[in-house]
């Protein structure tokens, strides 16, 4: 089978792996990290772009070029956790977490769902686990699903827009800093410092007499002995 001309959008681990599959089954012609390179799509002439863990958004003239489509990888089962950090967002509100593959608009993770998966997120989890365990299962999903995009033969689920939840960068940063004076209950406390926590990053934190203190939290299970 005749090789696809891809321009691949990225470029986080998930997407480094996925690029590198690409780039050994088919023909990866320009990889775009920088939102500044979009405008070298014209010129590639692509017959597929491709994104994962690209955090621009691509304009719609630029989505129309390729004849088989702009297709996203995304860490989150859509249309939960639109937008940014969804591994955190699935522990703080307790939605589904997952992954999935969608045809690109141009808004942030609205279009139309080619495939999802859910993942299983334990209390014992923080961000980096569930960042992880999300980044595989966008690799396997992909894999998985390569040969029906290639083809063109798949069908796809349209998004309501007005369904699901959406969350920036200034989100994640006004989650992070604890109040000291507001009540949570235990349950919204740990879940949210759970959330946070992903070493070696400084996330959630406290101020102390005009002081950031950084707080990370572990969760682990003792096996009981008989």
């Amino acid at each position: 089978m005749e090789k696809t001309r891809i321009v691949f959008l990225g470029i986080n681990e998930a997407g480094r792996r996925i690029h590198d599959w690409l780039v050994r089954h088919e023909e990866v012609i320009r990889l775009i990290t920088r939102k500044e390179e979009l405008d070298t799509i014209e010129q590639a002439k692509p017959d597929m772009l491709i994104s994962c863990g690209f955090r621009f958004k691509v304009p719609s003239d630029l989505l129309q070029l390729p004849p088989k489509g702009c297709i996203n990888i995304h860490s989150s089962y859509l249309p939960f956790n639109r937008g940014a950090n969804p591994n955190v967002w699935s522990i703080v509100e307790g939605s589904p977490a997952g992954v999935t593959i969608h045809l690109m608009d141009d808004n942030y993770d609205t279009g139309a769902i080619i495939a999802r998966q859910k993942i299983k997120i334990d209390y014992s989890d923080n961000a980096k686990d569930v960042y992880e365990r999300l980044e595989d299962a966008q690799y396997d999903l992909f894999i998985k699903m390569w040969g029906k995009i290639k083809a063109g033969s798949y069908s796809v689920i349209e998004q309501e827009k007005e369904e699901g939840t959406l969350h920036t960068i200034q989100d994640f940063k006004e989650l992070c800093r604890i109040d000291l004076d507001k009540k949570y209950t235990g349950r919204e406390l740990l879940n949210r410092l759970r959330a946070l926590t992903f070493f070696p990053y400084d996330n959630a934190y406290v101020v102390v007499n005009g002081k950031k203190y950084y707080l990370r939290l572990e969760v682990y299970t003792v096996k009981q002995t008989e």
